[in-house]
């Protein structure tokens, strides 16, 4: 079994949570990852909290990274141009190497001109200043993470664990994905994106809410479930539902729903042998054709090619 080597480089004002979010997810992987931490000249890191991190390596680390990830630092450091000695320490990533950036860790990437034409994403409460200092880069502050093959970003604090199990989805599928998850207590998936965590009025919970008709349609998936049927479900108006749907989820029941069948599918595609038109079937699009098409839009492969890439991936790691 080869063993990826994730490189995490720390720089001053690291926020200690997020600086541990790699070691702890890929380190559930059943050693699949190793996973070492730097720094840009080997010597300690500041963090946001009232201590000091010691790491076990200098900058000369990122030279032997299949994959680099940049933890985010507190925002009163934040500068538009790169911060000293970043740019070197980058220059020495392989060429086939993965960069990822969780929140803050964007304008670092965005800064060496790494995200230039590229889509990526930071924290919400960033987004303004990172448009106006970097407008070359189609930023989408909406998502959790942006994977754009070689590059990804992700948004604030526990999209970490996200983009991270998101990796080893993308390394590994979907079985090991949900046992790392499983062992690190945080759900595989999260559906949504940040507009869920965007500072605005938030409904008081209660029984009137969506949840069970959400948990009720995953149950139902390979059923139509027009909006009409979620929001009779949900003992709502149709409008009052699509509103309250949208304010738990970030997005509206359409395209939830569309997320949740591609997602199954895809599921199946790397765990059964099932026909695409029985994949189709089971998870509610109406034909084949149509999964093809919402799964090409989703993530830019066919089925077929989907299915190719883990079950090939599955088999290396076994």
């Amino acid at each position: 079994m080869t063993v990826h080597r994730v490189v995490v480089l720390a720089l001053d004002g690291v926020y200690p949570f997020e600086l541990g979010i790699p070691s702890r997810v890929f380190g559930a992987a059943g050693g699949r990852y190793e996973v070492l931490t730097c720094s840009v000249d080997g010597g300690p890191v500041t963090t946001n909290a009232d201590f000091a991190v010691t790491v076990g390596h200098g900058p000369e680390a990122l030279a032997t990274a299949d994959t680099v990830l940049l933890p985010p630092f507190d925002t009163s450091l934040l500068t538009r141009e790169p911060l000293p000695g970043v740019a070197e320490a980058l220059s020495a990533v392989p060429a086939g190497a993965r960069i990822v950036s969780i929140c803050t860790g964007a304008f670092v990437l965005a800064a060496a001109g790494l995200l230039d034409g590229r889509p990526a994403t930071t924290h919400w409460a960033v987004a303004d200043v990172f448009r106006s200092w970097y407008p070359q880069v189609p930023l989408d502050p909406d998502v959790l993470f942006v994977d754009d093959g070689d590059v990804l970003t992700s948004a604030g604090a526990a999209s970490g664990v996200d983009v991270c199990l998101h990796l080893v989805r993308r390394d590994h599928g979907t079985a090991l994905a949900n046992e790392v998850a499983r062992a690190c207590v945080v759900p595989p998936w999260r559906d949504g994106g940040q507009a869920q965590y965007i500072e605005h009025p938030v409904p008081v919970a209660s029984a009137n809410g969506t949840s069970a008709t959400r948990q009720w349609a995953l149950e139902n998936l390979h059923e139509p479930l027009s909006l009409t049927e979620l929001s009779g479900h949900a003992r709502m108006s149709l409008r009052t539902f699509a509103r309250r749907f949208n304010e738990e989820v970030g997005m509206s029941p359409g395209r939830w729903l569309i997320q949740q069948r591609v997602s199954r599918a895809r599921h199946l595609l790397e765990t059964t042998d099932l026909a695409v038109d029985d994949i189709a079937g089971q998870v509610g699009f109406a034909t084949g054709t149509s999964l093809r098409e919402h799964l090409h839009a989703a993530i830019g492969v066919s089925p077929l090619a989907y299915r190719r890439t883990f079950r090939g991936a599955t088999a290396s790691a076994g």
